[in-house]
């Protein structure tokens, strides 16, 4: 089973939304999904609302091989690059010392 990171559209006409799933890529589109992990909504008015993800879900499927379709790859480097990941802080005793 080859399972892939890409959009299943929901919403109505004219108004996308779409849910960022793990899916076997034998399914179609909008059908059966492993897992929901985002959503990406295009039309939302600010930035911050239009794509989701739940980045510890994200990084457990692309460890376990999950491919992101080009469309969810230029979502993700986009978001990476609005969010950068948090720099762990030291913990006080060690920065005492």
């Amino acid at each position: 089973m080859s399972v892939k990171l890409r959009l299943a559209r929901a919403g109505a006409k004219k108004s996308p939304y779409y849910h960022l799933v793990a899916a076997d890529s034998r399914k179609p589109r909008d059908g059966k999904f492993l897992e929901a992990i985002g959503s990406y909504v295009p039309t939302a008015k600010k930035k911050e609302d239009q794509f989701k993800v739940n980045s510890d879900r994200l990084a457990y499927w692309q460890k376990a091989g999950a491919v992101a379709t080009e469309t969810v790859a230029e979502l993700l480097k986009r978001y990476a690059k609005a969010n950068p990941a948090p720099v762990a802080a030291k913990p006080a005793a060690a920065a005492a010392k």
